[in-house]
């Protein structure tokens, strides 16, 4: 509705995981590198965490396009799944058809298809996410997984992804064989102030704005960044929604009023008390 009236080639605010829209903040940047260097390197086991909507899915697969063609690569989206449903998803995104039902059977192809892998010098990495949410059978999967191996390298890097509680999860003391071959752990973090303004611009940008920074007044974005804490996908809500009370006023510059406007309709998905107590002061 709004795309042609801010000079837009795309919608710059959707909740969707583009690669194309990641912005690199400090952490987001430390995380992507973290990533890449843990796969490449053939680190085993990987831990990404953060608050949800802190854009952990988007770097996921930002690194997945990253990767060389020798990097084969399973990113397993919904971890509710069975032991057995967990390896033949993770033989399915590699291309290779599961035989039968039987779990060994699977867990073999898997291990013949990883040492083929490394005779060819190409690698193989498994993202899953939302790990926090594995039950601790699946997680033992997951660890007896990371038993396939030589000597010398690891044949398959894991990256578990999850909220914060995925942390909690990995003290607990049945988890500690896996806890202990962790080789890499990044965490991301909220947006600062000025982060926020950056990856308004960032994404205003990619949307094909011809001027980026004028599009939000500077108290509007201090104003996002408060109410959404500088969570991006709350940002990008927030975002939207001012962009289309913008154009409703036939204003191309978004004002404060308009994150008012937005922030009214949209608080009920907001989950700080105190910001929805004090913006609804100034409206």
């Amino acid at each position: 509705m709004y795309l042609d009236f801010f000079h837009l080639n795309e919608f710059p605010f959707n909740v969707t995981p583009d690669p194309r829209f990641l912005f690199f903040s400090e952490r987001h940047r430390e995380a992507f590198d973290s990533l890449l260097y843990g796969i490449e390197h053939r680190k085993g086991f990987i831990v990404l965490t953060g608050e949800v909507g802190c854009g952990k899915t988007t770097v996921c697969r930002s690194v997945l396009n990253r990767l060389p063609g020798t990097v084969h690569s399973a990113f397993i989206l919904n971890p509710s799944l069975t032991a057995t449903q967990l390896v033949r998803a993770i033989l399915t995104d590699l291309n290779i058809a599961p035989k039968g039902g039987d779990k060994l059977v699977h867990i073999a192809q898997l291990n013949r298809f990883l040492l083929q892998c490394l005779e060819k010098g190409e690698n193989v990495t498994v993202i899953i996410d939302e790990s926090q949410n594995l039950d601790p059978a699946l997680m033992e999967q997951v660890r007896m997984l990371s038993n396939l191996e030589t000597d010398q390298h690891k044949l398959m890097q894991i990256v578990l992804s999850g909220q914060p509680e995925l942390k909690g999860r990995l003290r607990q003391p049945e988890l500690r064989q896996l806890r202990q071959r962790v080789m890499v752990h990044c965490d991301l973090e909220s947006l600062s102030a000025v982060e926020t303004t950056l990856y308004i611009q960032h994404r205003l940008n990619i949307a094909g704005a011809n001027n980026p920074t004028s599009i939000f007044h500077s108290r509007a974005i201090q104003q996002i960044h408060r109410i959404a804490d500088g969570i991006p996908r709350q940002i990008n809500t927030l975002c939207d929604r001012a962009l289309l009370a913008a154009y409703v006023r036939r204003d191309q510059q978004v004002m404060e009023q308009d994150i008012q406007t937005a922030f009214s309709e949209l608080k009920s998905l907001f989950g700080n008390p105190s910001v929805a107590q004090s913006t609804e002061e100034v409206i």
